[in-house]
């Protein structure tokens, strides 16, 4: 019989080492590396190295506890009950108190003594004040009592220990994000007092690297030497005799002084523990995750002054100061001396697709004037390390809002392409550029890493520096000891060097030899979780959406009765109270729909506070608004920076209404028209045929509610339904995705997109029965139609198709039961016409995106994100918006937009139950600049609002505040938050169509006009004329100081 390969070769390279005052060693690199791993292993714990970490143990003297649902509060006055080891506690989402009696043996003088305690649950020490997290799952399952017990120290100590009934990862039923299991029980499975041994622990730290070393290098390289070193110590060392361990030690530090040359690449380590504001648990546990993570940070300082922490999320800083006061002192003292470093400057880690430019601004707007308060600085690096893709407007909104530096990590998650950078400029839609780098995910500090993350990194050619954010996030703590003490002792090795380390330093060493640097254009799109844009949408997506247009129009009515009255409060902290709350939501986890179902519930609850508290609000100033006016009867307010004539129901004697067609000024108001039984010169009309179908002014609508024909008013028109195809298209897709609430998979399309391939998971159209459409109103001012539509034998849907004269778009008002299981909806518009790109609505802009899969980077991008509208060009073409939708897709030519999901984890009940929403078709008409694709879908969210003035008084003129280039969007107005007490105003502008403009006329009497950056920090303006340029897809803010009113 032959022996392997492999052993022939091993054996070959068998050698003997040593001398002639030395026992010789064998050189065997299996032989040798799995000696050393079994020194220390924990499998072999009882004759090893690893089993004397801890010497002798006896157990706490008493153990008691009792269970509360309540935030932490002082546990002293409690009943407990007795407990011991091994018993339950729980349900889930319950907190058990845990009082525990120690004794400490006289025998252990002079010696540094633990209490090891280990739970499934998340543990937090208290003496008073927290002082460390206890987690089995992040490695911390020890306490140091006493470092050095002295004659004079305490023998009995009291501690109490709170313990949430969850897990590092939330109380998933099975798996992680299955939704929770409620009934889930805890248990503590140690609770002793035993000795620490230093000693033992920095040689384990010397041989873990040594063995990480070797393996990483592998044998043949000369670096590797330092395995025969780990067996020396192997041989010298007698874990039973602690007289071996100097000379342990001393072969050790000899070998770890090799220093590595000049050039050697450097990672920065950064200890920044990322904590979900919410996800797999509610919003309330997060706040407990903040004090178990920042109270172990404090340690960490404490014992390691070159240990930097990082901070990104400026809410939950908020939330420790509010409940943890203590704590955040200490948090402060240490921000004093430079080791916590609060950055990100956002409140939250924001999901980067779905807010509103807006609403990213004012992330930052909050974040920014939060640290300055706190801290007497911004933050100049931006952190949103695992949020599901990057605007294309976030470099400029980064840039304006006084950040320079932006990291990353989500996008080495991409399911189909490699993102070919980690350290490159990114270049934003306006031209803004920052200097991004994105480091590998999930580093735990170990030397495989460490030799990966140079050994992968796709710009080590351009630049010498790089980072990973080590330890473990979210309830897990942080590092470990032992994971910093293995970073620190690769300082000055010749494996990279590792240095503990800050964002700043890390970005200002990138920036002293960044000239060769790659630059990324545009989005980045994160090739997975494209399911986020849809899942919630009836709850989460559309109360975003909902919310968003309350605080704008809150925002201005506040700010134009503040220009029409001297008497107004602008109540400036309720408004900023309300846009955090909103922001809070905006957390990338929430807003996306990927969090359980008691997420959602407190998400809707926060959205039922802003509708309540900002109506009131709205209430009130509209009120304001109203009296200075003058006006008798009804006033309508338009709150769009463009003159929009649309039908409006207004109210008639007797409690009925009656449409009528008006025109507002922008950012203005007008009385409303008297009623009329007049009809317009262009009247609309539906008529419902005898075959079933019905004609639309514009339009058919075949018996089971197909668009078969939709042109644009008056001649000369174009169709907009290709020829053989039917629009309002409703098909069910299978959802069999990756993660559940997160992703949809391109393999629904069928293999690769192939037509003559069989499809795995078939497009199934749904198909209605003739008889289910009616007519509602037949025509004038304006005409609709009514569809019925059985999706399912679970699920219904009812449409209304509207008409109205001079709209430009047809909306599709839509309500639908939903009750289905891993199934999608979508809605398709085939259009006659073919073009390559497709365009979409982002923040602050849009931006195309291919309608081929000529590549697999165009593959990559079979269903996207986007706003409030999408557009096929053609000369313009086929425009399809909506009221609160953000997945869509164009695939040859048709258009596509995705309504509902039914995923069922994290959450088992997301989209299910009734849906409300609106899509609207706009025909062709002349070019894209001519179209009004941009005002038209302003319009679809932002109706015409009509306001009760004070009876008796006298009919007022039309008037305007604020007018705008037709390509320009006056996003903003509201008080400027810098000077509360002032009579002052921040206007907020962007170009939208791509092109130079002048932009900005006005009525009001300004004092002074300066521009500002988006955090409202003036800059200087040649003069005070307010004549605006705007280039390409630029935001600008106004600073603008009023006159006082007349009045």
């Amino acid at each position: 019989m032959s022996l392997p390969t492999t052993v022939i070769e091993e054996a070959e390279d068998t050698e003997w080492a040593g001398g002639s005052d030395a026992a010789p060693t064998l050189k065997h690199w299996r032989t040798t590396l799995e000696q050393v791993e079994k020194f220390v292993s924990p499998l072999y714990h009882n004759c090893n190295l690893c089993g004397r970490l801890f010497g002798d143990s006896c157990p706490v003297a008493t153990l008691s506890s009792f269970l509360t649902e309540r935030l932490p509060y002082d546990a002293i006055r409690q009943d407990f009950r007795p407990a011991q080891v091994g018993d339950s506690f729980g349900p889930t989402w319950w907190i058990c108190w845990f009082r525990v009696e120690l004794t400490i043996l006289e025998a252990w003088v002079g010696q540094e003594v633990h209490l090891r305690w280990e739970n499934d649950g998340e543990g937090l020490m208290c003496d008073g004040e927290p002082v460390q997290c206890l987690t089995k799952e992040g490695e911390k399952i020890s306490y140091v009592l006493i470092e050095r017990l002295g004659e004079g120290d305490p023998w009995r100590l009291t501690l109490y220990e709170e313990v949430a009934c969850n897990g590092l990862l939330g109380p998933g039923k099975g798996t992680m994000i299955a939704a929770p299991d409620p009934e889930k029980m805890f248990q503590v499975s140690q609770a002793e007092l035993a000795l620490f041994h230093w000693d033992i622990h920095k040689l384990l730290v010397d041989l873990e690297l040594v063995l990480g070393m070797a393996k990483g290098l592998g044998k043949d390289n000369q670096r590797s030497f330092r395995l025969y070193t780990a067996n020396q110590i192997v041989h010298v060392c007698d874990p039973a005799q602690p007289e071996t361990f100097p000379m342990a030690q001393d072969l050790a530090s000899r070998s770890f002084g090799q220093c590595g040359g000049k050039r050697q690449h450097t990672i920065h380590a950064m200890r920044h523990c990322h904590i979900d504001t919410a996800w797999l648990w509610p919003f309330k546990e997060t706040l407990r995750k903040c004090a178990q993570n920042w109270v172990t940070a404090v340690q960490f300082m404490e014992r390691n002054p070159e240990f930097i922490f990082a901070c990104s999320q400026a809410k939950q800083i908020e939330w420790v100061k509010n409940h943890y006061p203590g704590l955040y002192a200490r948090l402060q003292e240490f921000a004093c001396h430079g080791q916590f470093v609060p950055l990100g400057g956002t409140w939250v880690e924001m999901d980067g697709n779905l807010p509103s430019g807006e609403a990213l601004v004012r992330q930052f707007l909050q974040g920014q004037n939060f640290f300055l308060q706190e801290f007497g600085k911004i933050c100049s690096e931006f952190c949103l390390p695992n949020t599901f893709g990057y605007s294309a407007q976030l470099p400029q909104i980064m840039r304006r809002c006084g950040i320079r530096h932006f990291l990353a990590q989500k996008l080495s998650w991409n399911l189909v392409n490699s993102f070919p950078h980690h350290t490159f400029f990114w270049e934003g839609l306006d031209g803004s550029r920052v200097l991004a780098h994105f480091p590998p995910y999930g580093m735990e500090g170990s030397v495989e890493e460490v030799l990966k993350t140079v050994a992968k990194n796709r710009d080590k050619g351009w630049t010498n520096h790089s980072t990973f954010l080590f330890g473990f996030g979210d309830g897990g703590s942080g590092p470990p000891q032992i994971m910093v003490d293995h970073l620190k002792r690769l300082y000055n090795t010749d494996v990279p060097r590792v240095q503990l380390s800050s964002l700043g330093q890390l970005f200002s060493a990138l920036e002293s030899n960044s000239k060769q640097l790659c630059t990324s254009v545009g989005e980045l799109f994160l090739e997975l979780h494209n399911g986020t844009y849809t899942t919630h949408p009836a709850q989460i997506k559309n109360g975003n959406r909902e919310c968003k247009r309350i605080l704008y129009d809150m925002e201005l009515f506040s700010s134009l009765a503040l220009v029409c009255s001297v008497q107004f409060l602008y109540l400036a902290a309720q408004l900023q109270d309300l846009w955090r709350l909103l922001l809070l939501n905006k957390f990338h986890d929430v807003v996306t729909g990927s969090c359980i179902q008691l997420v959602a519930e407190e998400a809707m609850c926060h959205y039922k506070d802003i509708h309540s508290h900002g109506n009131t609000l709205l209430s009130a100033s509209a009120a304001a608004l109203a009296r200075e006016t003058g006006a008798k009867g009804l006033l309508i307010v338009n709150t769009l920076p463009w003159k929009p004539t649309e039908v409006l129901a207004l109210p008639r004697p007797g409690g009925t209404h009656s449409l009528a067609l008006v025109t507002v000024p922008s950012m203005g108001y007008t009385p409303a028209p008297a009623p009329t039984s007049l009809q317009p010169l262009q009247p609309v009309f539906v008529v419902q045929e005898t075959d079933g179908s019905v004609t639309l002014d514009n339009g058919r609508l075949d018996p089971t509610g197909c668009l078969t024909s939709l042109v644009q008013s008056p001649s000369p028109s174009r169709e907009a339904v290709a020829k053989g195809t039917v629009g309002n298209q409703f098909v069910l897709f299978d959802d069999v995705p990756l993660w559940d609430a997160w992703d949809i998979m391109d393999y629904h399309l069928g293999h690769d997109g192939a037509q003559h391939l069989p499809r795995i998971f078939p497009r199934k159209p749904v198909l209605s029965q003739a008889g289910t459409l009616a007519v509602g109103a037949e025509g004038g001012v304006g005409g609709s139609t009514w569809l019925l539509l059985q999706i399912s034998p679970h699920s219904q849907l009812s449409q209304e198709v509207v008409l109205h004269v001079g709209c430009p778009y047809v909306p599709f008002h839509t309500e639908v039961h939903w009750h289905e299981a891993h199934t999608f909806l979508k809605v398709e518009f085939p259009a006659c016409m073919q073009n390559p790109q497709a365009t979409y609505e982002v923040q602050f802009g849009h931006l195309q995106r291919p309608t081929h899969y000529t590549t697999s980077w165009d593959w990559a991008q079979f269903e996207v994100w986007a706003h409030s509208w999408m557009y096929l060009l053609e000369h313009s073409f086929g425009r399809l918006l909506n009221d609160c939708k953000y997945r869509a897709s164009v695939r040859g030519s048709i258009l596509s937009l995705s309504l509902l999901q039914a995923p069922k984890a994290p959450d088992a009940t997301a989209d299910m139950g009734c849906h409300e929403f609106t899509y609207a078709l706009r025909p062709p008409k002349g070019s894209f600049q001519d179209a009004g694709v941009i005002q038209a879908a302003y319009s679809l969210n932002f109706l015409l609002l009509t306001l009760p003035s004070k009876p008796g008084g006298v009919p007022t003129a039309a008037w305007s505040a604020f007018t705008v280039s037709s390509q320009v969007v006056l996003e903003t107005i509201q008080k400027a938050e810098v000077s509360p007490q002032g009579r002052t105003l921040v206007l907020r502008l962007y170009e939208a169509r791509g092109s130079h403009v002048d932009c900005l006329q006005m009525s009001l009497s300004v004092q002074e006009g300066p521009l500002c950056d988006l955090l409202a920090g003036h800059l200087p303006l040649r003069d005070t004329g307010l004549k605006l340029t705007l280039s390409p897809f630029q935001v600008q803010s106004l600073w603008l100081k009023l006159q006082p009113p007349l009045n």
